[in-house]
């Protein structure tokens, strides 16, 4: 047997070799985004960020002769487990050579620093939380994710499932084309029509004048309307803060859409233009002249990511979903935008993804969470 060796990253030199391994698996594969650094390092608390001030992460790493070959993340979560009642840990940022035994001793290695944290079972992959990338891809691995979406290699799941992890939900990605407004079921229409006029519902734009109390508006309608969904924990003020300083110079205020009753936001979508592509090309690195690149000419981008469509619990089953994506279909076509993806819904969000089926959208990707028992 090879000399292999699962160990907590403890220096520089290994948080390195941390950050650095998916270059090394993925080298050659033309569907593999590379992460925006900096952020990356933020996420793995190897430079500080809010998400572990109620938190806490360990990062492990695997070698094999030396040889970097697989690393794991196990993260516990204390805002989750109040708010849950549970005691359940996480794994997370889980990259492997296609080898069960290098995969369980990873997983081994996370499994031990969780039960000596209190944890009883484990949940995952989440990088490091539901509110940022989260799922295992398992079906959709014919082109790249979308902007902010994971990707990884198609054999993980057998890995995964090989330690005894068992699925406990999946999120879907949907796709769409600009084309199939014209084809949209009547009876979106009829909803669209008479939930705008039921409740007197004035659609608007973002402000840009006032771009970081919209961005923070626009995230606490997202705190407020994911309350009671399968799994979910608000993000902090503190969250809030980086999320807004990160996707400042990233979200188009003209593909941002707020829906008001009586003045008051009760509902906003936002689209994210798809900027893997462009990530890509400067392998994930913002600087020295990446920002500049990746910034560069956003006109020319013509696909997007939906990554919100959020309505407070009082107006929710009412259509103002519905009303917020019609909404938001001229501004698209203003821009240029020829793709949609919708991303992610879970699969017991019956009302959202019926929504989309009716409007024609397909489902492209396939993103699975999983659960085990922590104690055996």
């Amino acid at each position: 047997m090879s000399n292999l060796v699962v160990k907590p990253v403890a220096s520089r030199r290994e948080q390195k070799q941390f950050v650095n391994l998916p270059w090394k698996l993925y080298e050659g594969d033309p569907n593999w985004i590379p992460p925006l650094l900096m952020e990356h390092r933020g996420l793995l608390n190897y430079r500080r960020h809010p998400f572990y001030d109620d938190a806490q992460i360990q990062t492990f790493l695997a070698t094999r002769n030396g040889q970097v070959v697989g690393r794991v993340a196990a993260i516990v979560n204390h805002a989750h487990n109040r708010l849950q009642n549970e005691k359940r840990g996480f794994f997370g940022f889980f990259e492997a050579l296609d080898d069960q035994h290098l995969a369980s001793a990873l997983f081994d290695a996370a499994r031990q620093w969780l039960l000596k944290h209190g944890m009883q079972t484990i949940r995952g992959p989440v990088n490091p939380s539901q509110n940022y990338e989260c799922g295992l891809l398992v079906d959709g691995f014919d082109s790249p994710p979308t902007f902010m979406m994971t990707y990884n290699k198609s054999y993980y799941g057998r890995l995964i499932e090989g330690y005894g992890f068992k699925k406990c939900n999946d999120l879907f990605a949907f796709w769409g084309h600009i084309e199939m407004v014209s084809k949209l079921d009547k009876k979106l229409f009829f909803i669209w029509q008479e939930a705008k006029k039921r409740f007197n519902v004035n659609l608007r734009l973002m402000n840009k004048a006032k771009f970081n109390d919209e961005l923070e508006m626009f995230l606490r309608v997202y705190n407020e309307s994911m309350t009671g969904s399968w799994g979910f924990v608000p993000l902090s003020a503190g969250e809030i803060k980086v999320l807004g300083a990160e996707l400042k110079h990233l979200i188009v205020p003209e593909l941002a859409l707020v829906a008001e009753v009586d003045g008051q936001p009760v509902g906003a979508v936002f689209g994210l233009l798809d900027f893997n592509p462009r990530v890509k090309k400067i392998d994930g690195r913002l600087f020295p002249f990446g920002f500049i690149h990746l910034l560069r000419n956003p006109r020319a981008i013509t696909k997007m990511r939906v990554i919100s469509i959020n309505v407070v619990p009082e107006y929710q089953r009412w259509g103002l979903g519905v009303v917020l994506l019609g909404g938001l279909m001229e501004p698209m076509q203003k821009w240029g935008i020829q793709e949609v993806e919708f991303s992610w819904v879970s699969e017991d969000n019956t009302l959202s993804r019926s929504s989309l089926e009716k409007g024609g959208s397909k489902l492209v990707k396939t993103y699975r969470l999983y659960d085990r028992d922590a104690t055996c």
